[in-house]
């Protein structure tokens, strides 16, 4: 049946004048109250609003105080500022304690001020998983990475429902207004104190339940539980969060899965490559160390044995695991926790591995064979470019997100921004997979790793909602399907001629059969 046999008084006929009309786009990992807050809330001090440790300590000194009398301001990136930073912050806005976060969400800086509140001096240990920056007398120089980020925000004072509901409901209308119906948010819950702006705690949940109930969230989100937070997560820690039925709480309130969802569990097995804290096969960075697992245990065979035990809880739960690696042995240990978690019931949970690092391609094959996603961040790999080549090395980086050679092999890859560690404009984030270009080397690369455009779509469409699993409902344009849709404002672009999709602009966003985004609303500031 012609489908304007089906339209009636009541429907909506919009005419995409040759627009290419895609499936809503969902980010499959987007940390959307940090996001939120990012944009709407925080002291921007990125590279963009600030050059130099200079600048980045300027705006502190010009920023007010919250309500609460604490200054929140996130995006310093000390690849792009240098060292410094410590020293330029201790000393800020002295009676006014100050927090800034970096751009990965793995470290912060904190001035005197908040340093005293927190009562952290130089008696003050690290906690496992994290490193607390000292001066040669032992005294703190205010810097802190990973776990040892929750010594500073367990003492922030909890940001006000309100502020989080208004943040959460601007930022949705942004991600509209850029053809995202969809996001993984990944990481709410008791140990996400320590997670980028340390905002997506318990209370977002709560946010999060209200916006469904009152109809106000029109995205789908699809949430994973962080019960420890980016160090020193632990079996005792999963297992009591699990215990606590937090996982229920949508269920309970009786709240449309479709629409808003707890999906699993978010473990963090090792940092990051710029912090020293992934873990390697191999030295790496400038200290020439391998770094290692994060989760709690006195040496890396207690800390794989802990995360063998943590992946076979959540499995045992039937909930889904989103396990953070960013080194090549961190990502071969969770790959073996999740094959020794499923014992053979391989594809139930659909566990994921998130960033990923392969000390060859050969590991690969494994993914598609015991049915493990991967969800990668192109858009981290462009930005870190020369700087992030000189801490994992040449052929490292040459390796890094190897997604030709797991499209070969079969494996469910995505696309995702991570924002707001990255942009949230997909079109970049497909580019970046596609040409596998850089900031320092903007032109295609041939390194036989890029993807193609239809590839490139379905890593930011189809195979998030595998990953979701709701790829019944959602991830494609064909009857039976949800109507989540993005229609843009010309034609797709030919697959020899990939840059033209930055020519292209979101004109019209569907979620659910209802306009969430037409050509008369507002443009998604600072994306087209």
């Amino acid at each position: 049946m012609d489908v304007l046999e089906a339209v009636d008084a009541g429907t909506r006929v919009i005419d995409a004048d040759g627009g290419a009309v895609l499936p809503g786009i969902n980010d499959a990992h987007l940390h959307f109250f940090s996001s939120a807050m990012v944009r709407f809330g925080h002291l921007n001090v990125d590279s963009q609003a600030a050059g130099s440790w200079a600048a980045v300590a300027k705006l502190i000194e010009d920023c007010p105080a919250g309500a609460d009398g604490w200054i929140r301001a996130h995006g310093w990136d000390e690849l792009h500022l240098g060292p410094g930073g410590p020293a330029a912050i201790d000393e800020c806005r002295p009676g006014i304690p100050v927090v800034a976060f970096d751009k990965t969400g793995h470290q912060l800086l904190a001035n005197r001020t908040a340093l005293q509140r927190a009562g952290i001096t130089a008696s003050t240990p690290a906690p496992a998983g994290g490193i607390l920056e000292r001066h040669d007398d032992g005294t703190p120089t205010g810097k802190f990475v990973d776990g040892a980020m929750e010594l500073m925000t367990r003492v922030l004072p909890n940001l006000p429902p309100g502020t989080m509901r208004s943040a959460a409901s601007q930022f949705q209308r942004f991600l509209h207004a850029q053809g995202i119906t969809s996001l993984t948010e990944p990481g709410l819950g008791p140990g996400a104190g320590g997670l980028l702006d340390g905002s997506g705690t318990t209370a977002a949940l709560d946010v999060l339940a209200d916006l469904a109930l009152d109809g106000t969230l029109s995205l789908r989100i699809n949430t994973l539980l962080l019960f420890a937070g980016t160090g020193g997560v632990s079996a005792a820690a999963v297992r009591a969060g699990l215990e606590s039925g937090l996982q229920q709480t949508f269920r309970d309130k009786g709240i449309d899965p479709a629409r808003l969802r707890i999906a699993g569990v978010k473990v963090f097995a090792d940092g990051t490559p710029r912090s020293g804290t992934a873990w390697m096969s191999e030295p790496y960075g400038h200290s020439c160390k391998h770094g290692s697992l994060v989760v709690a245990g006195a040496n890396d065979a207690e800390r794989v044995a802990e995360l063998d035990e943590i992946i076979r809880l959540i499995e045992s739960a039937e909930l889904q695991a989103g396990i953070h690696a960013t080194g090549d042995a961190a990502t071969a240990a969770a790959v073996t926790a999740v094959i020794r978690a499923q014992q053979g019931r391989a594809g139930t949970n659909r566990h994921y591995i998130i960033h990923g690092s392969f000390a060859s391609n050969a590991s690969l094959p494994a993914f598609a064979a015991n049915s493990i996603g991967y969800s990668t961040n192109p858009m981290i790999r462009f930005g870190g470019g020369a700087m992030l080549e000189g801490i994992l090395g040449q052929e490292r980086f040459r390796r890094h997100q190897p997604l030709a050679s797991a499209a070969r092999e079969g494996v469910k890859f995505n696309l995702a921004s991570d924002s707001p560690v990255t942009t949230t404009d997909w079109r970049r984030t497909m580019l970046a997979a596609i040409t596998r270009a850089t900031v320092d080397h903007p032109g295609p690369v041939h390194d036989g790793e890029g993807v193609g455009l239809r590839q490139a779509l379905a890593g930011m469409t189809s195979l998030p909602a595998w990953q979701d699993h709701a790829e019944h409902m959602k991830g494609s344009v064909r009857p039976g399907m949800a109507a989540d849709l993005c229609i843009l404002d010309g034609a797709w672009p030919n697959d020899d001629e990939p840059d033209e999709l930055m020519e292209r602009h979101v004109m019209w966003t569907v979620s659910a059969g209802q306009v969430v985004h037409e050509p008369a609303a507002v443009p998604a500031t600072g994306f087209f």
